[in-house]
């Protein structure tokens, strides 16, 4: 947590239990739905609720008017929705660009998923542990080395092995 949420949580410390307690039950309800319409999850939007929450009430003493609590809340509601969505298409856009984006499809079918991890499952443990650590984990081959306590041309060679591995069990398991 930053210094700013910090003081925040100082501040909401400091403020009569009571008079906290009636702003969560006045206002976190309408928070949630707010948020939940403008992302689509409920579990997101509840935790957005109670960030935007904690932020205006550690400012609550800094506010000219304490009416205003509902509206500066659901602003601050607005806002990290906003960031959210702007922080998850920045990841979406990263995500495109990346060489390794079009290596597995999100549409995957399910058997095709099934597929491909019974093929991962039947490779040997060094094999297998290669593909993850480089293309799961994205790790270099220099950090895969260092982890697997091989050589960098040993994991070379574990990669290609593995990638051929599942070439011919998955054309197998297809004709």
């Amino acid at each position: 947590m930053g210094a700013e949420g910090a003081g925040a949580l100082e501040s909401v410390a400091s403020m009569p239990t009571s008079r906290l307690a009636g702003l969560y039950e006045e206002h976190v309800g309408r928070a949630i739905a707010l948020a939940t319409l403008l992302t689509g999850d409920r579990y997101v939007a509840e935790d957005i609720a109670h960030d935007a929450f904690l932020r205006v009430a550690g400012r609550f003493g800094d506010l000219r008017s304490p009416g205003a609590f509902g509206p500066y809340l659901r602003t601050t509601v607005v806002n990290l929705c906003h960031s959210r969505v702007r922080r998850l298409e920045r990841e979406r856009t990263m995500l495109r660009r990346q060489p390794d984006a079009d290596a597995i499809e999100p549409d995957t079918s399910a058997d095709d998923r099934d597929q491909l991890w019974s093929a991962m499952k039947r490779l040997p443990y060094r094999q297998r542990a290669v593909l993850v650590l480089r293309y799961w984990d994205d790790l270099s081959e220099a950090q895969t080395a260092e982890v697997m306590r091989c050589s960098p041309r040993a994991v070379n060679a574990l990669l290609s092995r593995a990638m051929e591995n599942l070439r011919t069990s998955i054309g197998r398991s297809e004709e």
